[in-house]
């Protein structure tokens, strides 16, 4: 059965969750649209390219996945062991290849001295950063917003 978005999950219970992600405005997200005639076949490989994109900076593994003419599956493992064991650079270089990060952990990232303080500010950001790197939800945020704007794009709208 199905677990609302805002049910926690729990890695005592397991550490597998099926996930879907549905369209919005009766939209095509693959295939062929029958009303308007347009293929959107192209777009499965934009789902599947983001998929490998974030699990490899991410501790998630992909165990399944279909993509449908309106909305996708995917079976993830929560590898918290993987997370756990990484080194505060290997947060900040995975963050950074999602976001930008700040100013403090990209000067981190050149090399740049940080004085105790500052590394230590650093670390309780990594901290929060090593947890979203293993959270499902945002994995499916950055999935969704990533694939959302393409297909916005391509449809010329907005939203």
């Amino acid at each position: 059965m199905g677990r609302p978005c805002k049910s926690p999950i729990s890695l005592e219970a397991t550490p597998y969750y099926h996930c879907v992600s549905r369209c919005v405005r009766r939209a095509f997200l693959c295939g062929r649209d029958e009303r308007t005639g347009r293929c959107f076949e192209h777009r499965r490989q934009w789902i599947e390219d983001r998929l490998l994109e974030l699990v490899g900076v991410s501790a998630l593994d992909i165990c399944a996945y279909a993509v449908m003419s309106n909305h996708y599956h995917v079976v993830l493992h929560i590898n918290a062991a993987q997370a756990e064991a990484w080194t505060l650079r290997e947060v900040v270089d995975r963050w950074h290849q999602r976001c930008k990060g700040s100013p403090l952990s990209q000067r981190y990232a050149r090399s740049e001295t940080l004085n105790a303080a500052e590394l230590a500010r650093l670390e309780e950001v990594a901290t929060e950063w090593r947890a979203r790197l293993m959270d499902i939800s945002w994995f499916m945020r950055m999935q969704n917003e990533s694939i959302a704007r393409q297909a916005n794009r391509e449809d010329g709208c907005t939203g």
